[in-house]
């Protein structure tokens, strides 16, 4: 079904900009200590996204965990006006390391406007303090909780998407292989943005991406050290998706997956859309050529930001 290796076309002016703006302050993800990233993520945050956008109804809310004695998981509510909206379940991206309900408040925000959806923003327990598999439990956790609790916020949870970018892809596409297996909760459609599916496997995308593009090969690295302890627990499928089984893949539902030309994590979304096509699942795959990693937090600087947050929202929309 896509045969076409997906490839890098003209890199956008205004990727361009954010990258010097990058270089200007020396953004870097994986120079320092993991407190060092997340500091760094949300400067970068700050730089490139916009004014955070009015939505109806704005709300923190506490998850319970997933396990004895667990501090309640942070989650944050996003509800436009009305009821019967789909709900959506997101997990944010940070490499399992970085990233939290702030650094995505401006995507949550706009994807709850333009699909009418209630986005529930999931803060997962991160790495390297909490490796696998608990960020994997605290995701499955919170699809969970929003399936049962979202109705409260309008929504309709009869309804259900779940979506992430980069390693809250990886969540969401592990949360729709765990729901499969266990039977709940109920999810229509998984939404994977430019997701890490898979541990080592050499890609073109890697090679040719690895540097200069914002997200670089060396920050994978040390983002999967802190991840995974013990290398063997790389070849779970729910620690990497493409590791997955196809008769498994066949019973997870229908899939949109997002990559960008310049990402190094290109390849690896285009061949796990790949293997969901060849089990038989529903599947749409976009892949923006001009984009680098991360560019739906990029609406600051670069317009085409909107362009595929719209997209992303007509996807939330099918379900």
């Amino acid at each position: 079904m896509f045969e076409d290796q997906p490839v890098r076309g003209e890199l956008d002016g205004h990727v361009e900009n954010m990258l010097d703006l990058l270089n200007d302050y020396d953004i870097s993800l994986s120079e320092g200590t993991p407190e060092d990233s997340r500091n760094q993520l949300s400067v970068m945050t700050n730089l490139s996204t916009a004014e955070p956008e009015d939505v109806a109804t704005v709300e923190d809310v506490e998850i319970p965990g997933p396990e004895d004695g667990q501090d309640p998981i942070p989650g944050r509510v996003y509800a436009p006006a009305g009821d019967g909206h789909p709900t959506v379940t997101y997990f944010h991206g940070g490499g399992f390391v970085a990233g939290d309900i702030e650094t995505h408040d401006p995507l949550c925000r706009m994807l709850a406007n333009r699909a009418e959806a209630v986005v529930v923003s999931v803060e997962y327990r991160k790495a390297p303090e909490a490796p696998w598999p608990k960020p994997i439990k605290d995701a499955y956790a919170g699809a969970q909780w929003a399936q049962r609790n979202a109705d409260e916020w309008g929504a309709d949870t009869g309804t259900h998407v779940v979506a992430g970018d980069s390693a809250g892809g990886n969540l969401a596409a592990v949360v729709s292989l765990m729901a499969a297996e266990r039977g709940m909760p109920d999810i229509d459609r998984q939404v994977l943005l430019y997701p890490a599916t898979t541990y080592m496997d050499p890609m073109l995308s890697r090679a040719e991406n690895g540097e200069g593009f914002f997200l670089t090969a060396q920050d994978m690295l040390w983002f999967v050290t802190h991840y995974i302890e013990d290398e063997i627990d790389a070849h779970h499928p729910w620690a990497f998706p493409l590791n997955a089984r196809r008769d498994r893949l066949a019973e997870t539902p229908p899939a949109f997956v997002l990559t960008c030309g310049y990402d190094p994590l290109r390849d690896e979304g285009h061949a796990y859309a790949e293997e969901l096509a060849e089990a038989g699942v529903d599947v749409e795959y976009s892949n923006h050529e001009s984009m680098i990693h991360g560019f739906l937090n990029m609406e600051a600087i670069v317009d085409h930001t909107y362009d595929g947050v719209e997209e992303v929202a007509e996807q939330i929309r099918k379900a």
